[in-house]
């Protein structure tokens, strides 16, 4: 006999071994190399209501997005209407208002300070605002900067102030 296999000693047959083996490690294998990374976390939403032609709003929205906030920007007649039912009293008042979470935002408070409400996520809050609309605040960049505060409202309707924070003179 002139086989190939004729100078060499007979091999165990694994077929039906090795045929198992494997289909037991694709489903292992196919999660390894195959599978997408988990997504990361998404960003918060945040809900912002303003006028059309309000530039400075306009900027906050940007700032937000800068700071991984998902923007959603509402154009909206007035916010006086949106204030009222939110709770938001008149001497809290700015150009745009905001909903994010289970908390309101009022002018032009700066994003680091919504994420640190947020993760705080205390249950006595309404909201946050800086009233008015400071120069230095987020949006209103100004070589005038000032020094302003921004507020939290509670349950009770007492407002606090939240942290004083030193303007910026540029974006």
């Amino acid at each position: 006999m002139n086989d190939c296999n004729s100078n060499h000693p007979a091999k165990p047959r694994l077929t039906g071994v090795l045929a198992l083996l494997i289909a037991a490690l694709m489903p292992f294998a196919a999660q390894t190399v195959w599978a997408e990374p988990a997504p990361g976390p998404s960003p918060t939403l945040i809900t912002v209501f303003k006028t059309p032609n309000c530039g400075c709003c306009t900027l906050w929205a940007e700032h937000m997005q800068e700071h991984g906030f998902d923007v959603d920007v509402k154009s909206v007649s007035e916010t006086r209407s949106l204030r009222a039912h939110l709770g938001i009293p008149d001497s809290l008042a700015s150009c745009h208002t905001a909903v994010v979470g289970d908390y309101w935002v009022e002018g032009h408070v700066p994003a680091d300070l919504i994420s640190r409400l947020l993760a705080d996520n205390p249950t006595d809050i309404e909201g946050i605002a800086v009233p008015g609309m400071p120069l230095g605040s987020p949006g209103m960049e100004a070589p005038d900067a000032s020094t302003y505060e921004v507020v939290t409202l509670d349950d009770q309707g007492t407002v606090e102030v939240y942290e004083t924070v030193q303007g910026s003179r540029q974006k």
